[in-house]
């Protein structure tokens, strides 16, 4: 006698399918707004001057500001930033969810390091390009003493000073990796990403993990980037410089750049 087993199919309601056909929908949409890079600095060549958003933060009367435009070069729709003697920052708000999108791109160029910088002191503080961004982070987690070294600055310098920085620099000597406080203040960290005259040029990309850049560079401190600024700078050595930048956005971790 043959023993037959009949197997029965669960079969799936039309409700359930549809709920199922939703969720995919749901699943799919959000995995494609995780991919999308979140862009922060594209620019208009067409329109010259200074982009949209972005303002010149003229730090110190003494010296001139340095001077930035929009336009192409070769081939790369950028922000040209020329030092003569000179400094300012270009600078605009930035809202990011590290968590979400951790990791900064972008492009950059210069024509020639700062022959005569040098991080470790005051009058060498200068960058033939750096992109800075600052931090907010909430004042309980700052400590007194901070606190209070932060009111004096902005009672010299204004309100712009940050609880935090991050400086990726292109510097003339030391080399990628380097992390060290800045000459004038160790709320602002300077890492360097690219050195010497090697590169110079033409056009380098760049990809950082802010998020575990801060780590490194403060520790567990809670820290939201609220600022985004660019800068090349040579009021302390009395040299000129000039550098470009391009294709500011982020991405999420282990995501493409889109250069």
């Amino acid at each position: 006698m043959t023993l037959r087993i009949k197997v029965q199919r669960t079969r799936r309601s039309p409700a359930t399918a549809v709920c199922l056909a939703v969720f995919g929908i749901f699943f799919a949409f959000t995995a494609a707004q995780a991919s999308e890079p979140l862009w922060v600095g594209q620019f208009d060549a067409a329109a010259g001057g200074l982009p949209a958003g972005w303002k010149v933060e003229h730090l110190n009367a003494k010296f001139p500001p340095t001077a930035y435009r929009q336009r192409t070069w070769d081939g790369v729709v950028a922000v040209e930033a020329r030092a003569e003697k000179s400094m300012a920052l270009l600078s605009r708000p930035l809202s990011v969810d590290l968590e979400k999108t951790p990791v900064l791109c972008w492009r950059w160029r210069i024509e020639a390091p700062v022959a005569s910088a040098d991080l470790n002191t005051k009058a060498g503080d200068d960058y033939a390009a750096r992109v800075y961004l600052t931090f907010s982070v909430p004042p309980e987690a700052l400590g007194f003493a901070t606190r209070s070294k932060l009111a004096l600055a902005r009672s010299i310098w204004g309100p712009s000073v940050p609880d935090a920085a991050i400086n990726y620099v292109w510097d003339n000597k030391h080399p990628p990796g380097t992390l060290k406080p800045n000459a004038y203040t160790d709320r602002a960290q300077m890492l360097v990403v690219d050195s010497g005259a090697g590169k110079a040029g033409r056009w380098v990309t760049q990809r950082r993990n802010v998020r575990e850049d801060f780590r490194r560079a403060f520790g567990e401190l809670p820290g939201r980037p609220n600022g985004l600024a660019i800068a090349s700078d040579t009021d302390n050595t009395g040299e000129t410089a000039l550098a470009g930048f391009a294709d500011f956005h982020f991405v999420a971790d282990g995501a493409a750049c889109r250069f």
